[in-house]
This record gives structure tokens, sequence and C-alpha cells, in this order.
């Protein structure tokens, strides 16, 4: 890993910022550098790197990896820009727009491109990619908002799923999809596993769901996204089933473990884990009757 006092003179304004880094622009305009929290390891850095590399090297739509750096102290992954909107922001702007008197333009296709982009995903496997059973369950264990008898439920019902093998992204929600150019891009893959991708839907599903918008986001964007969390949901799954025959019964069951396996995220609020809280509750409840 380079170390020197010329990748401080590479390091740019900042342009972003998630759950375990900030992002800066990169010595020009074609590459940022995704720069580690405290919350994050060096293992899970190197981890999102091969990850990266694996799936750019596969073909698939992914910025790409060049390398491993460490700036002040702190490591970080620097990447090949990707100039667009992450899909969240998509979603909302037709909203936005609506409610300072323009037109919307809430795009469909956004979602089936997504939708799309996934299923291929899905097609392929690797060995050099850690396996999701194990890398879920710790996950689940680790998150401080269940108590002990309710992971054990989880994981049970976890462990009563069939294992497949094929790659998952492992946090597909919208705020890691880039519209480029009418095109979805998949950035974040350190939480990638070989595993069963109705895992990567059910991710989707509960992000579409169960999201709590900023609280100062005007309350007729919040009422537009409710009314149309559910259609979104529904478009998402009719195109993925569309390319892959996967249907939303297959879905359902990964609801609770997914749900669970979210607790243990940096990136949601309190509100939101409490609502996800809830909803596994009720689901292990019907599932003794």
């Amino acid at each position: 890993m380079k170390n020197s006092w010329g990748n401080r003179l590479m390091l740019g304004r900042k342009i972003g910022e998630g759950g375990n880094s900030d992002v800066f622009e990169w010595g020009n305009n074609n590459r940022i550098i995704k720069l580690a929290k405290p919350n994050t390891t060096m293992f899970a850095l190197e981890r999102e790197f091969r990850n990266s590399l694996i799936v750019w090297k596969m073909g698939l739509s992914v910025p790409q990896p060049y390398e491993v750096v460490e700036v002040e102290n702190r490591p970080g992954i620097v990447f090949e820009r990707i100039h667009g909107e992450p899909l969240k922001e998509r979603l909302f702007k037709g909203f936005m727009q609506h409610v300072h008197g323009g037109q919307s333009n809430f795009d469909w296709n956004d979602i089936r491109n997504t939708a799309r982009l996934i299923s291929e995903v899905h097609q392929f496997s690797h060995g050099g990619i850690p396996t999701q059973r194990e890398f879920l369950k710790k996950q689940i264990l680790s998150v401080d908002y269940l108590r002990e008898d309710e992971k054990k439920a989880v994981i049970n019902r976890l462990d009563q799923l069939p294992i497949k093998n094929q790659i998952c992204h492992g946090d597909p929600n919208p705020n890691n999809i880039l519209m480029s150019n009418g095109r979805p891009i998949l950035i974040d893959w350190n939480d990638t596993t070989n595993g069963n991708p109705e895992s990567d839907l059910a991710e989707f599903v509960i992000m579409i769901r169960f999201a709590v918008l900023p609280t100062d986001t005007p309350q007729e964007v919040i009422n537009g996204f409710d009314s149309l969390r559910e259609e979104i949901i529904n478009i998402f799954v009719e195109e993925y089933t569309l390319h892959t025959g996967t249907r939303y019964k297959e879905i359902e069951p990964w609801i609770v473990p997914i749900a669970a396996r979210k607790l243990s995220a940096d990136a949601i609020s309190d509100e939101e884990k409490r609502l996800l809280v809830n909803e596994i509750r009720i689901r292990l409840r019907d599932h003794e009757k």
C-alpha cells in the first residue's frame, strides 16, 4: 500500500460520504478515492478492493478499482470516477420538482434497468469471494437491537433456506446505484458474497419499503414516495422475474434475515432500525403461530 506526501497532494475536494467512508476527488477528474472512517478495518477495505476487481474483470457495470493507498494514516481505495446520480436522488427529483411547481420526471426505466443489472450480476460465481451464509450470521449476531433468542430464531430461519452459489452484491440499495447516461452502475462491493440472489432482492425491497426520509424532506415528497413504494418494488421484481424466473414469493423468506443483518449497518438511522426490528418481531411471531 502506497503512503507518501504525494498522496496528500492528490487529494481533492470531498464529494460524498457513506457509513464507512468519505469520498474525495483524486488527482484529476477521472478518479476518486474512498477513505476509510474509523469504523472500517484494513481487512474490510482490502476485501472491497478484491471484490471490486473481480466483478470489474467480469465485465459487469462497476467502477474500475486501481489501488489501495494511504493518506494521512487513512487507508483508501482509488476508483474510476463515475459521473452520474444515485438512484435515490433520481427517485426523489420528480417529487421535488412537483413540489416547486415543475413537471415530474420520474423514470420507471431506472428501476427496470437496475433490476436487469442485478440479474446480470447473479449469473456469475467466483471462488475468490466469501460465502454468504457465515457472513450473514456474523452480522446478525453482532446487532444490539435484538434479544439473543430473537437472533437465534432469525438464524434458524436462515438455516432452513436453500444454499446457492451466485455472486451477490450484498447491499444494492438506491444509494449504491449510480445512473450514468441512462445506465445503472453498482458501487460499494464491500459486502459481496457467493450465495442466494434472493438476499439482494430482499435488500432492495427492504430499503424501498422501510426507508426513512430526512427530516427536512417536504411533506408532499414524503407522501408521494409513500404512495409509490410498493409500485417501485413491484416493477423491480417484475423486471427481475422477466430475466431470471425468480418471483416475489421466493424473496419473502429472506426478508427477516436480511432485515436483521441490516441492523448492523452504520448508514441507516435508529428510526429505520426500529421499523426493521418491529417487522422482524411481527414476522417471527406469525411464524410461530
